[in-house]
């Protein structure tokens, strides 16, 4: 098996969990904070694809989904428009409120969609290739596709953790 097949595998991994997550929640359920300064599963998925949409399309020189397809327009966010979420506050966390699980996986899958396209395309040498050089050391393609997949796959599990309380404390 090719380093490539791996991460497909992985990135495919966690389209499969995101799906999951969501499937049958009500929008009560998606906006849900377990406290004030928490997040609720819709800004956990919202999140975890902003950051894949955003880092991979920045490490091959990609169009961001989140623009190009007009997500930004559709979630009608009260946030800055190349925001992904990080360093959020209470308050901006708050504003990610969704009215149905569609809007979330199709935003995911539009988002996977492009991360296979760019996957399938790599060669080997090319996970060694310089894509971010304010690191020491400098991050390489390789080390930003398992970071993402790493963090993707941490939000979706507290997302899944988030669907399983109890509707009393979840909402």
């Amino acid at each position: 098996m090719h380093a490539k097949d791996i991460l497909i595998d992985g990135y495919g991994r966690i389209q499969e969990e995101v799906h999951a997550v969501v499937d049958g929640l009500s929008a009560a359920r998606l906006n849900a904070r377990p406290a004030d300064d928490a997040n609720s599963v819709a800004w956990l998925v919202w999140h975890l694809t902003r950051v894949q949409d955003d880092h991979v399309a920045d490490a091959f020189g990609l169009d961001q989904v989140w623009l190009s397809g007009d997500w930004q327009k559709r979630f009608g966010l009260d946030l800055p428009r190349h925001g992904t979420g990080y360093g959020h506050t209470p308050a901006q966390t708050a504003k990610v409120r969704v009215d149905s699980a569609d809007l979330l996986t199709g935003y995911y899958d539009a988002v996977h969609e492009q991360t296979l396209g760019a996957l399938r395309a790599l060669a080997a040498k090319d996970l060694e290739r310089v894509v971010d050089e304010r690191w020491d050391p400098p991050v390489t393609l390789g080390a930003r596709l398992v970071s993402v997949l790493s963090d993707d796959l941490q939000h979706v599990g507290q997302a899944a953790y988030l669907r399983g309380l109890p509707q009393s404390t979840a909402s």
